[in-house]
């Protein structure tokens, strides 16, 4: 008769539910959904471009659309995700220098990434909606 090997008692890797959600972890959840977010938006981006350059009625239509209230949400959300999107990279080029790399300093750049992320966009909206005279 054949002799059957005890099996090995083999280490199980940590289960997900054990984990704390940390600021690294949840800034690459986020970079990676307005990554796929920019392709929506730059599509809405170029159909408006694209509608400029097509008729006055095409960029009315356009333009009324991304000018109504609906259409600024989804672009108030564009410009954010650009935005923290960009610093993202920022974070991620200066982890390639070396640098911050130790858990503070992450953490750091992370809680940055999406402060400065949340100011610029609303600054940048505020600027562009007092220029339009619409505040």
């Amino acid at each position: 008769m054949s002799q059957t090997k005890p099996t090995v008692q083999r280490p199980l890797s940590p289960h997900l539910g054990i984990y704390r959600m940390q600021i690294n972890m949840a800034m690459s959840i986020i970079h990676r959904i307005t990554g796929a977010a920019l392709y929506f938006g730059t599509i809405l981006l170029a159909a408006w471009l694209i509608s400029a350059a097509t008729s006055a009625d095409a960029f009315r239509f356009v333009n009324g659309l991304l000018g109504h209230p609906l259409g600024q949400l989804v672009m108030f959300g564009y410009t954010w995700a650009l935005i923290h999107h960009m610093f993202g990279g920022i974070r991620h080029l200066i982890w390639d220098t070396g640098r911050a790399l130790d858990i503070r300093s992450a953490d750091t750049l992370g809680w940055l990434s999406i402060i400065g992320s949340i100011s610029l966009t609303v600054v940048l909206w505020f600027i562009g909606l007092s220029m339009r005279g619409a505040l």
